[in-house]
Formats: C-alpha cells, structure tokens, sequence
C-alpha cells in the first residue's frame, strides 16, 4: 500500500505545518484532529483509505505543537490552531472542500466556515466539542478556577491519555473564551453533519444538538449512536462516518451538476 511522505507548510513567522496530500476530484476532504490528536489516528487514516478509492483530494495534517508540526505546545492557543486550519485551507486546498472535525476539530471547523465561506462546501462533526472546555470551566466552582488559575494548569482526568490525565494551560482557557459561539446564531449556511454516540463522557452528546439548533444552515443532521465512546473509532462508527462523507460528495456532486 502506497503510503504519503510528510510534507511541510512553511508560514512566514508561524510554525511549519505537517501534512499528508493526496491530490484528487472535487470537493476535497480535510480532517481537523480532536485536541492533543495528531494526524495519525484511526479516523484519519480511514477517511484518507475511502478518498483513495473514490479518487478524491484529501488533506490530514498537525496541528501547530502537535505531532510533527514545529511549535511548543503549551504556548498553542485555539486561535493560532484556528490559524493553522485557515493556511491549510488557504495554502494547500484546492477548490470546495468538506470538513471532517473530530472532537475539538469540531470546534475549529465551525470557525474555518465562517472565515472561509466560499471554499468551505460542507462540516462533519465527530464528537464535535464546541465551546466545551470553556463550559466545563464554567461549571467549577469559582474556588476551583481560582485554584486552576494560581497553578496555571488544569488536569482533567482521562481515560484517552497514557498519563490518565491531560493538563490543559490556564491560558489556554482563557483565548479559547474569545472564540465561543454557542451564545450567538452561528452563521454557517453549508450543509452540516453531527455525529455523536450517545455513551460519550467527554462531551454530552446534547452539545451536537446545541449546535444544530445555533446553526443558520437548514440543511443540519444530528446522528446520534447509541453505544460507542467518545472517539467513535470502531468499525460501526468509521462506517457511518465514511458514509456520511459520500452522501455529502453525492449532494454536491448533483448541486455542481
């Protein structure tokens, strides 16, 4: 099997951006990694297999401290990862593309529509985890936040790290604030896909429903599973993500047409 070299985006003043192209048919696929994720998981080696066979362009890259990408990560905020996603789209998209957000990629997807209306076609959210670290914040006691912001981390327990714990930069938490969109319309009009299960312990799938209810788009599916966790990396949900995608290639395949 014919695998990609890295490939490097180089930005004047930012970090070099690590990706994988494969070029292809209209509109082209890019996968936005969840948060600490990195451009080889499960789900995006899946969907870069599906774009082979169907010979379509797709796009899988790093964020900017993660993986491969130059950069420190404690000093990566979600406006420079927003940034990030903007010179992807901006630099190496070519024509519309679908983007495939998992978990904090969902956050950022919604963003990248907004700036980029005319190139962003249509968003499939994985688990999508909007404004969900600045609510979960919220919801500590103040004495708690005080103590986070004295200490300057947060350490959330997790079962998806190897350390049982991510440790999130108070900083981090505070720019995320500025880019919060559950209080408002969120003006995206593409089509949008929520894929959500419903065991999800990380983000509670009612933050999807949220989201469709915030966005201006009609044309807004919310897909919930029952069973699966929150990374929805098993056979079943890979399946209903992959077909997804090609039902959203088929409808604007037949709106170009």
């Amino acid at each position: 099997m014919l695998t990609l070299s890295v490939s490097f985006l180089s930005r004047p003043d930012l970090p070099k951006l690590a990706y994988k192209k494969l070029k292809g048919k209209s509109p082209g696929i890019i996968f936005l990694p969840g948060f600490i994720s990195n451009m080889m998981g499960t789900k995006a080696l899946a969907i870069e297999e599906f774009c082979k066979s169907l010979g379509h362009a797709y796009i899988r890259f790093d964020y900017s401290g993660i993986g491969k990408s130059e950069g420190n990560f404690e000093e990566c905020t979600l406006g420079k990862w927003r940034k990030d996603v903007l010179s992807i789209i901006d630099d190496l998209a070519e024509g519309p593309q679908i983007l495939v957000g998992s978990s904090l990629g969902g956050w950022l997807m919604f963003h990248a529509a907004i700036a980029r209306p005319q190139k962003v076609v249509a968003l499939v959210g994985v688990a999508a985890a909007v404004d969900v670290l600045v609510t979960k914040f919220n919801q500590l006691p103040v004495e708690v936040q005080k103590e986070i912001e004295l200490k300057g981390v947060w350490s959330i327990p997790s079962k998806y790290s190897e350390e049982g714990v991510y440790h999130i930069q108070h900083s981090f938490i505070q720019e995320a604030k500025h880019h919060c969109l559950l209080h408002s319309p969120i003006p995206v009009n593409c089509p949008v896909r929520l894929l959500h299960c419903m065991e999800d312990d990380v983000v509670p799938w009612h933050t999807s429903v949220q989201v469709a209810d915030r966005v201006v788009s009609t044309n807004v599916d919310v897909i919930l599973r029952k069973h699966g966790d929150h990374r929805m990396k098993e056979k079943a949900d890979i399946h209903l993500l992959v077909c997804t995608i090609d039902d959203l290639i088929d409808r604007l395949s037949t709106v170009v047409t």
